[in-house]
């Protein structure tokens, strides 16, 4: 697995568009990154960078961009709602995929070093980076901000980890280390009373507040959420008051819980919630994890398209209460999408016809019975959802919204084997294109064939395998949904069995020019039990439709 870290610097500058774009320049410069949002904000005079990459990659975009930093801020002139410290205030790196927090860790060290001995500036390693734990939090490290840190750092125990003993007057101080995935989040109150907003700061954040007993001493009263922190302030460009939200642990305290929790604070306290912001990015899953506890707060089945539970989740945080709300630019996992991925799925019905009918040999039979099978997944997730909306059917809403929800996942993986099924072809077609002068060009070229073959028959096969998976859900609500929509279940039952029939002619046709079928033997003898059942399955939900037809 490809590792990749993901950096998110704040830079205290959010204002001056030309400053942060040459900052941002310094990270597109390096090979092997890639800039995924920059979120300026005005009032707080600080935009939030994230970009993604290889681990060395992504620590030579971050040193460059620390430098161009420290060279374009001067913080003895910065003013901003924001807690900060230095030019380049935090620089938090997180591991997203094939590697360790340990591992990150080095990585850590590796910048924060550098950072210190070639650009004179005083850095605090935090979080899972830093082996002291009474300074590991960032709030603990930044109090004081940078007006108070040139006394701060001559304190015992406040020694940078790396860089000078002297507060770098230009630049301040900076703060780097290692972290889980962090989702900033503002929310916004219909109130200009930064004394209510930190009310219900206190009231969610995990640290909570402190009050006075009986006796006149000091409690400690913990907040309603886990893995929270939390304070309130007023944005002059918004006219209102915010709760400023770190939510540390998105599996324990996610966004919609959040949100929820503010509602409940503010209408206590006699304010009401008139939406949301977040600050850099969120996980998919984050959102389609809201958008299904709203559909469910709604008596709605959750199984919807991944478009419809995003759009109910935006529209039920009121993500674009301040600024349109754009999941393209916002969701981590469509930010990092190639531009050559979904190439296929995007067209028009009439586009992919068209495509396919042209003199061109891709997309071909496979990406056309990928297409069926995911057909034949959405009719039959269809059946559920209006299953689950029929009068009088409300006690078993749960039930067939757990199996819409199986069938948009069936039908997602299928749309995904349009694209894949192409993808393969071309890689065939780039084999057989590469040189064969030498042994050792011939050599390579014959293992570049036959990897691009087996792939070639891998996904046809698990076409089958969804399609035929599909056909379980179709043969339930034919049996149990709504009677009215039986007949889309009939003629899902012929797009499943035709993707399987299909498919199955893919995986032979491409395991007919493999020399050596040992690595693919499992697949080509179950592909035959699978289309096998597919045809006696589309016999079982054909008798059953046409008896609920001939009753009706």
């Amino acid at each position: 697995m490809e590792q990749l870290i993901e950096c998110v610097p704040n830079f205290s500058e959010g204002n001056d568009m030309s400053l942060i774009k040459s900052i941002t320049d310094e990270i597109e410069k390096i090979d092997g990154v890639k800039l995924l949002d920059v979120d300026p904000g005005k009032a707080t005079n600080r935009t939030v960078v994230t970009f993604v990459g290889s681990p060395d990659a992504v620590v030579e975009a971050a040193f460059h961009a620390i430098k161009k930093a420290s060279e374009l801020i001067d913080m003895t002139k910065h003013k901003g709602e924001h807690p900060r410290m230095g030019a380049t205030d935090v620089c938090p790196l997180i591991p997203l995929s094939g590697i360790s927090l340990e591992e990150t860790v080095k990585y850590a060290k590796k910048l924060s070093e550098r950072v210190g001995k070639e650009l004179a500036i005083p850095v605090y390693l935090y979080e899972y980076a830093q082996p002291i734990k009474e300074r590991s939090n960032l709030s603990v490290i930044r109090e004081g901000e940078y007006e108070g840190f040139a006394k701060k750092i001559k304190k015992p125990g406040w020694k940078p980890d790396y860089g000078p003993t002297e507060l770098n007057i230009r630049s301040g101080a900076s703060v780097i280390g290692v972290r889980d995935f962090l989702v900033a989040y503002n929310v916004n109150l219909n109130t200009t009373s930064v004394r209510k907003a930190n009310s219900i700061a206190f009231d969610i954040r995990e640290r909570g507040r402190v009050v006075k007993d009986e006796k006149g001493n000091d409690v400690h009263v913990p907040g309603t959420l886990k893995s929270v922190k939390a304070i309130g302030w007023y944005i002059e460009e918004y006219g209102q008051a915010q709760v400023s939200i770190n939510l540390t642990n998105i599996n324990i305290a996610p966004v919609h819980i959040a949100f929820e929790e503010c509602c409940k604070s503010a209408e206590k306290r006699g304010m009401r919630v008139t939406g949301s912001e977040l600050v850099g990015l969120i996980p998919l899953q984050s959102m389609l994890a809201a958008g299904k506890y709203f559909l469910k707060k709604q008596d709605r089945s959750t199984g919807v398209s991944e478009s419809e539970l995003i759009h109910i989740a935006v529209k039920s945080l009121g993500l674009d209460d301040l600024t349109e709300f754009h999941p393209d630019k916002k969701i981590i996992e469509y930010r990092m999408k190639k531009d050559s991925e979904s190439a296929l799925q995007n067209l028009t019905v009439k586009a992919f016809a068209d495509l396919t009918a042209s003199e061109s040999p891709a997309p071909g039979g496979g990406s056309i019975s990928a297409y069926m099978g995911a057909l034949g997944a959405a009719l039959g997730t269809m059946v559920a959802n209006l299953s689950a909306v029929k009068k009088g059917w409300e006690p078993r809403i749960n039930e067939f919204s757990d199996w819409a929800e199986k069938g948009q996942v069936i039908k997602d993986k299928l749309l995904k084997a349009v694209d894949e099924d192409t993808a393969a072809f071309n890689r065939i077609m780039a084999a057989f294109g590469l040189p064969k002068n030498t042994d050792a060009e011939k050599q390579a070229r014959k293992e570049a064939i036959a990897n691009a073959t087996i792939s070639a028959i891998e996904v046809p096969y698990k076409v089958m395998r969804l399609s035929h998976e599909s056909m379980q859900l179709i043969k339930c609500m034919a049996e149990i949904g709504n009677p009215n929509s039986v007949s889309d279940a009939g003629v899902a039952a012929l797009c499943a069995r035709s993707a399987v029939i299909g498919a199955h002619l893919n995986v032979k046709i491409n395991a007919a020019g493999l020399a050596d079928k040992s690595s693919v033997e499992e697949w080509l003898k179950d592909a035959g039990r699978i289309e096998n059942e597919a045809m006696t399955l589309e016999s079982e939900i054909l008798g059953i439709v046409n008896k609920v037809i001939e009753k009706s």
